[in-house]
C-alpha cells in the first residue's frame, strides 16, 4: 500500500466570483484528475512549467487546499474524513517546504523560536532544556550550528535560511514532506547543496518526499519517479530512468530537451 494515494484528485477556481457570488462562470481546473501513489521512502518527482498546477497538488495533498472532488489517503486513512483534531494529530507526519526562504520565516522570531514551534506546538509536554537540545540537534542535521540559535532570519543568507526551513520542518519527524521548488529562489550552487542535503536527510530520517520543481535536471538527480505535470493533468509517470531516457510524451520529450545538465 502507498503511503500517498491520490484518486481522481481535481481542483477548480472560480472564474471572476465576487463577494456576492457574481461574476464571470466556469473555473479554473488547476489539478484536474490527477491520480498518484507514492510508496514510502521514495521521492516523487513532480514536474512541469509554472501554472501547471504542481504547488496546487501538493498544497491539496496536505490538505492546505481543500479539493473541488476525488480522495485523498495517507498511510490508510482518508483525510479527506478526517475532523479538525485528528488532521492536526496526522500533521505531525506531514510537513512542507516552501519555495521562498526569505518569507516563510516569520522575521520577529529568532532561529531557536522558528525551529521549535512544532514543539512547542505538538509536544507542549516536554521541557525547554530538551527543547532546545532538539532545536540543537536539528540545526547541525541541516549543516548549521547553535550559533544560529539566538539570531534572526534576516542575518542569514538564502541557502542558510532554506536549512532553517528544513530543520522546523523535520522537527516533529515526520514521514513524509512536501518540497514545493525548494531551490528555485537559490543560486544553482547554493540549490545544488540543499538538494544533496535533502537526499541526506531522506536516508538519515527514512523520509518520503513529493519533491516539486521545474527543473528537469533538479528531479532527475534526486528521483526515483517522475510525475510530469501540464495545465492541470499527469500526463505521464514512471521511473526517473525510463522518463528522462524514453519520455513518451510530447510535452516530456520538450522539458528533457529545454534543460541543462544540473551539475551536483
Amino acid at each position: 500500500m502507498a503511503l500517498v494515494e491520490i484518486q481522481n484528485l481535481t481542483k477548480v477556481y472560480p472564474l471572476g466570483e465576487n463577494i456576492l457570488g457574481g461574476g464571470a462562470q466556469g473555473g479554473v481546473r488547476a489539478v484536474d484528475d490527477v491520480s498518484l501513489g507514492i510508496e514510502a521512502g521514495e521521492t516523487m518527482g513532480l514536474v512541469g512549467e509554472s501554472g501547471s498546477g504542481k504547488s496546487t497538488l501538493g498544497r491539496l495533498v496536505l490538505r492546505l487546499v481543500e479539493p473541488t472532488s476525488g480522495s485523498i489517503r495517507f498511510n490508510g486513512r482518508d483525510l479527506l474524513a478526517l475532523g479538525h483534531a485528528d488532521l492536526r494529530r496526522l500533521r505531525r507526519d506531514m510537513q512542507i517546504i516552501f519555495q521562498d526562504p526569505f518569507g516563510s520565516l516569520d522575521p520577529r522570531f529568532r532561529v531557536e523560536d522558528i525551529v521549535a514551534e512544532p514543539l512547542a506546538i505538538h509536544e507542549k509536554e516536554i521541557s525547554r532544556t530538551l527543547r532546545r537540545a532538539r532545536v540543537m540537534e536539528l540545526l547541525r542535521a541541516v549543516g548549521m550550528d547553535e550559533s544560529a540559535m539566538p539570531r534572526y532570519p534576516h542575518e542569514f543568507s538564502g541557502g542558510q535560511r532554506q536549512r532553517i526551513g528544513i530543520a522546523r520542518a523535520l522537527a516533529l519527524r515526520p514521514k513524509f514532506i512536501v518540497a514545493d521548488e525548494p531551490v528555485s529562489a537559490l543560486d544553482v550552487s547554493v540549490g545544488a547543496q540543499i538538494v544533496n542535503l535533502l537526499a541526506q536527510l531522506q536516508r538519515e530520517f527514512g523520509l518520503t518526499y513529493l519533491f516539486i520543481s521545474h527543473s528537469m535536471p533538479v528531479v532527475r538527480y534526486l528521483a526515483t519517479r517522475i510525475a510530469v505535470m501540464h495545465r492541470g493533468k499527469l500526463v505521464e509517470v514512471g521511473p526517473t530512468a525510463e522518463i528522462t531516457a524514453f519520455p513518451q510524451n510530447p510535452y516530456t520529450q520538450s522539458l528533457i530537451s529545454a534543460t541543462p545538465e544540473l551539475i551536483v
